[in-house]
């Protein structure tokens, strides 16, 4: 009898070992609770591998998983922690804590969590609204049961408070530690880009004890692309390239934030190179690095190659559809939008948000305005989308620029959220174009309402008031400016790559320019034909110089003139400066 108990003991494991589905699954769970042969130790030690299975397994359910779980009377910790992980790791609802409720009746269950259970609970927490208070509890929990030394423990408290904004938390744990392992460096750099210091970052990077891996690369890569830095993400790029370790190769997730940052530059030479180093190294061109070639291509003004690089994906995702719909809505051809939406649907690929973001802005500066109400109203009558605050500003845009101002006013009068600076924007540049200068100065004041500290909210009023000869006004709105200590933060930015190299050119730069340093730029510019990105809507001065024999119009550029001067002097060419104050 003892044979045949701990024979089918042996074999149900091995079963559960095996189990591919949840098909599979559910026979063997049924011999476990039926088979009179098998002791309630055998039951519980099976049942605990089955929970594992559900919550590990891709092919699992948590969900039944959890209904095992709750007629489980005395659950082992291998049962508690195989819960916790699960609910920890699923991207569940902010406001659901299960993994924190589970911890609790473990510890009133009698059990000392160990290494595995606490970095899963702390995980949990950063989840959370107040991650960083819950998180100190088990902090102090982790002091009580003896793992404060344990570097997996430390590691995960590390992503704990730099994930809930604490890093001088984070610091204190990174510096009290005995031994670091690659994690900890890692964890600490990621903490770092995550709350955008990347000074710090940068710094923690280069002092590195530890060799780097792949991951502290990508780390950093990812940090400078998202936080708008893609000249420095080039610049680790390529740093990583020439690193003396043969083992740092980029991988998917490397290729596809270069290629990112090449689009956010500009940058085509290198994107092309990018492209070309993904065929001879080898790497799989699957649908998320194919999509941000599409991407980068388009945003370099190469819609022509961007779209070859959508036909040659083989398995379009909604994410690709969307890229090459934004692509054409980019460069104002609503008639391939449209023509490339009718094609989406025919392969039966829905669209989502951003999909139709792309369709009501193209809209918007098509003035396609019946097409824009088919589009806006076809979101949640055709697809079941409830249309969320960029759609409004989208079509709030639409409307202001056909000057339908009381329909805009209802629609947002009618939104089911609070309008946001972005839908109010929205109406405020109707009001500029038609120059209702009325509803835009109760707008523009509105703007100022919701942010204070904003200058371009000021700018618009001054403007409005300029327009209407409100020029008293205009003033006091200025010495609110001045008095307030408003003005523009961040400089507006040209870029331009020349030869390989990403130049970039500041609003703000000083008058005290070296001619020499210059003429080999401007000698370069005048015979290339490149595609320039401009930010803050300043004025494609170089781009300008291609039109010989033109005399170039400056406007709004009262910070960019010294740049221009100097292009004069070079070029010999006129010029006329159309000055129109701006807010610095």
């Amino acid at each position: 009898m003892e044979s045949k108990r701990v024979y089918l003991k042996n074999t149900l494991a091995r079963l559960l070992d095996n189990c591919r589905n949840m098909k599979e699954l559910k026979p063997i769970h049924a011999q476990i609770i039926a088979s009179p042969f098998l002791l309630t130790t055998d039951r519980y030690y099976l049942i605990s591998r089955l929970i594992f299975f559900c919550t590990v397994s891709n092919s699992g359910s948590l969900s039944y998983a959890d209904s095992v779980f709750r007629f489980i009377s005395n659950p082992s910790l291998f049962a508690y922690n195989a819960m916790i992980r699960a609910h920890a790791s699923k991207n569940s609802d902010p406001a659901s804590c299960q993994a924190l409720v589970l911890y609790k009746r473990l510890l009133l269950d009698g059990f000392t969590p160990d290494f595995i259970t606490l970095p899963f609970v702390l995980k949990e927490c950063v989840k959370r609204a107040n991650g960083g208070f819950s998180g100190q509890s088990i902090h102090s929990h982790v002091f009580k049961f003896g793992f404060h030394c344990d570097v997996i423990v430390q590691n995960s408290l590390i992503s704990l408070y730099s994930g809930c904004g604490l890093m001088d938390r984070a610091v204190q744990v990174f510096d009290e530690m005995s031994h670091r392992d690659i994690v900890s460096w890692n964890s600490m750099i990621v903490g770092y880009l995550r709350n955008k210091q990347l000074d710090f970052a940068m710094d923690l990077f280069t002092k590195m004890t530890e060799t780097k891996n792949i991951i502290t690369w990508n780390s950093m890569i990812t940090g400078f692309v998202q936080c708008g830095k893609g000249k420095e993400a080039l610049d680790l790029f390529h740093e990583m390239q020439i690193s003396s370790d043969d083992k740092i190769i980029p991988d998917k997730i490397t290729m596809a934030n270069v290629i990112t940052a090449c689009a956010s530059l500009g940058a085509i030479d290198h994107g092309e190179w990018v492209h070309g180093f993904l065929k001879r190294s080898k790497i799989e061109c699957d649908t998320v690095i194919a999509t941000a070639l599409v991407d980068m291509y388009g945003k370099c003004g190469r819609v022509d190659k961007a779209f070859q690089v959508f036909k040659e994906i083989e398995r379009k995702d909604v994410l690709a559809w969307t890229s090459m719909i934004s692509i054409f809505t980019l460069h104002g051809n609503a008639k391939r939008v449209f023509e490339l939406f009718k094609d989406m649907e025919t392969a039966g690929v829905k669209p989502n948000h951003a999909t139709f973001t792309s369709l009501l802005s193209v809209c918007a500066h098509s003035g396609l305005v019946e097409k824009g109400h088919w589009v806006f109203n076809a979101m949640k009558s055709l697809y079941s989308l409830d249309p969320q605050a960029q759609h409004y500003a989208c079509f709030v845009d639409l409307l202001g620029r056909a000057g339908l101002f009381n329909e805009a006013e209802g629609l947002i009068r009618s939104m089911p959220m609070e309008p946001d600076v972005f839908v109010w924007g929205a109406l405020l540049g109707g009001c500029q174009i038609h120059r209702n200068f009325e509803l835009g100065e109760k707008v523009a004041k509105h703007l100022i309402s919701l942010q204070p500290l904003n200058h371009a909210f000021y700018v618009n009023l001054c403007d409005i008031y300029g327009k209407a000869g409100k020029f008293d006004d205009a003033k006091r709105v200025r010495a609110v400016m001045n008095s307030k200590g408003i003005s523009k933060e961040a400089p507006g930015l040209s870029m331009i790559e020349i030869d390989g190299v990403v130049h970039e050119f500041s609003a703000r730069g000083s008058a005290e320019v070296v001619l020499q340093e210059i003429k080999p730029l401007l000698a370069a510019l005048s015979c290339l034909n490149s595609f320039l990105i401009s930010f803050d809507a300043i004025a494609v001065e170089a781009a300008l110089l291609f039109s010989l024999k033109l005399r170039i119009m400056l406007l709004n550029l009262l910070r960019c003139y010294p740049m221009l001067v100097l292009y004069m002097v070079i070029f010999n060419r006129p010029n006329v400066r159309l000055h129109f104050q701006d807010s610095d």
